[in-house]
């Protein structure tokens, strides 16, 4: 029996003996099986989908026959698989990345352009490594985190990983509500904005009853929006094609752009979206005791997770040399973020049949309903995964929602004062989900590493060295803006020495999950942990 006939064989039921309301490992449902459990009595589990929700791949006589040799390509079936990698690219196309887009162009040009096309391809590769995980063990990330991880360690992970999701959902309910803003001029003030925004949760539960293809479709058109949207100004401004060729193709990077640089790499891996499409590939049906149907869904997810990100990686390509075009080298470079984009843009290029500004406007629109949709799927798959709650689908969106909705009002009430509060803002919350990358990069590196979790499904050695690396890479980048950002904010010496423990704790963490990756007793992990903290307490 291979590990992944293990964890998805079914338990027997004989005797009846009593089983703790806990989330439970594969290695607790196997000794639970060893000892005859009642179906009954198994606590329930969280599933991303039910069985009904699920959308049927197998199309043709082979498909039921030949079961051993993974079936030859076919359009319609890389059809059927399409819609879980473009859900996933709206985190590369959030409100977020296109501030950094539009800043990265403003400040450094065109010269960046090389790096957001290899930070585009590491994103792919994580992403890669979320949907292996999710089709080769029939389970997403966050329930096999609350299985790899028992007691403080889980709770710690789901806490960093929510704290994340609120972080982003913040940016991203933020920057649709600036869209709104910008579209109504400026009569519908930035909570007012919040508001109208908080409708996507009801907006999502809505097509969610018609279907997963429905939900998707919902998103293309989001998708397409935006890519016409950009492609629009991009054709307006007739940014320079030479430049363009010469910033992608050679590496360029002065200490001036520096800080843009860190921005455009760390907006590229969002922790939450690394638990999303972990999710979101086991809307197909896929038999994962059949090596061949697992490689074949594999395969598919790979081509059109490519095709999603290429496009997201254009859309970004266009936002960024749109600034370039336009700023750089202007004395407004340094002050533009997502609030004025729109009027510099208005004021450099003028109105028109089609102003500018209101392109712009439904563009970013466009990239944040979508995104903070994407963020309430997220946060329901991370929800149930840590913490196994049997709750109605529509209870846990609202609960996820009011996560975010409830500190973002407060914060557009706040912040709806100045560019520069909001400005204030953003760097705070790129901070708060800089911080939290490893705690999903690690998890998906270790869990994607063991054969007792992927089966013949783990990744090789090469494979391993090569993740590790970037992961090692992304959290390094992040660590310097982490470094930048509180040299710069921290003055008080009682503050620093809050952030010194703060920051020992952090990294205690890092290192303990890094050790339980490579196999280390939670027990000696554990001790070793409190020892550490202990001595610098």
């Amino acid at each position: 029996m291979t590990p992944l006939d293990l964890v998805s064989s079914p338990l027997p039921s004989s005797k009846k003996t009593k089983i703790p309301l806990l989330p439970m490992s594969t290695g607790d449902v196997a000794a639970v099986a060893g000892a005859g459990e009642s179906d009954a009595l198994l606590p329930s589990v969280e599933n991303a989908y039910e069985s009904s929700e699920k959308i049927s791949i197998a199309i043709s006589d082979d498909d039921e026959t030949d079961a051993d040799s993974v079936p030859s390509f076919s359009w319609r079936k890389l059809w059927l698989f399409t819609g879980p990698g473009f859900l996933m690219s709206i985190a590369f196309l959030d409100p977020g990345n296109l501030e950094g887009d539009l800043q990265a162009g403003a400040v450094a040009g065109y010269s960046l352009l090389w790096l957001l096309l290899w930070a585009t391809a590491m994103g792919l590769l994580i992403q890669l490594l979320s949907a292996r995980l999710g089709v080769a063990t029939g389970k997403h990330l966050a329930e096999l985190c609350r299985e790899e991880y028992k007691g403080w360690a889980g709770v710690a992970l789901w806490i960093m990983t929510e704290l994340a999701l609120i972080g982003a959902d913040i940016q991203e309910v933020i920057g649709s509500a600036i869209a709104i803003k910008v579209l109504s001029r400026g009569v519908l003030p930035l909570w007012a904005g919040v508001v109208i925004t908080a409708s996507d949760c009801f907006i999502f539960l809505f097509l969610e009853n018609y279907g997963v293809r429905k939900l998707e479709a919902a998103f293309a058109v989001l998708i397409g929006t935006m890519a016409f949207s950009f492609a629009w100004m991009f054709g307006k401004t007739k940014p320079s094609g030479t430049e363009l060729l010469l910033g992608i193709l050679i590496p360029k990077l002065s200490s001036k752009t520096i800080r843009q640089a860190v921005g455009v790499v760390g907006c590229v891996i969002m922790p939450h979206n690394v638990f999303l499409h972990s999710a979101l590939v086991q809307s197909r049906k896929i038999d994962i005791n059949k090596k061949s149907r697992v490689q074949e869904a594999l395969n598919y997810y790979s081509i059109e997770s490519t095709i999603a990100l290429i496009i997201s990686f254009m859309i970004n390509l266009f936002v960024t040399t749109v600034f370039a075009k336009g700023f750089f080298g202007s004395k407004e470079a340094d002050n533009i973020g997502l609030e004025n984009a729109g009027q510099f843009l208005q004021s450099k290029y003028g109105g028109g049949l089609f102003p500018i500004l209101y392109i712009w406007g439904v563009g970013l629109l466009a990239a944040g309903q979508s995104s903070t949709i994407t963020g309430t799927y997220a946060g329901q798959f991370i929800m149930g995964g840590f913490l196994n709650l049997p709750l109605k689908k529509w209870l846990r969106a609202l609960i996820t929602r009011s996560f975010a909705i409830i500190p973002t009002i407060i914060v557009a009430l706040f912040f709806d004062t100045s560019n520069a509060a909001l400005d204030v803002l953003n760097e705070w919350l790129n901070v708060l989900q800089s911080v939290q990358i490893p705690f999903a990069l690690i998890p998906l590196l270790t869990l994607v590493s063991k054969e007792e979790v992927m089966g013949v499904f783990k990744i090789g050695h090469v494979m391993k060295m090569v993740t590790w690396t970037v992961a090692a890479l992304l959290i390094i980048i992040n660590g310097y803006l982490l470094l930048e950002f509180f040299s710069s904010e921290v003055h008080s010496i009682l503050v620093g020495s809050i952030v010194c423990v703060a920051i020992t704790l952090y990294v205690a963490f890092i290192v303990y999950l890094i050790m339980h990756g490579q196999g280390l007793s939670s027990q000696n992990l554990a001790a070793g942990f409190k020892r550490f903290v202990g001595s610098e307490n």
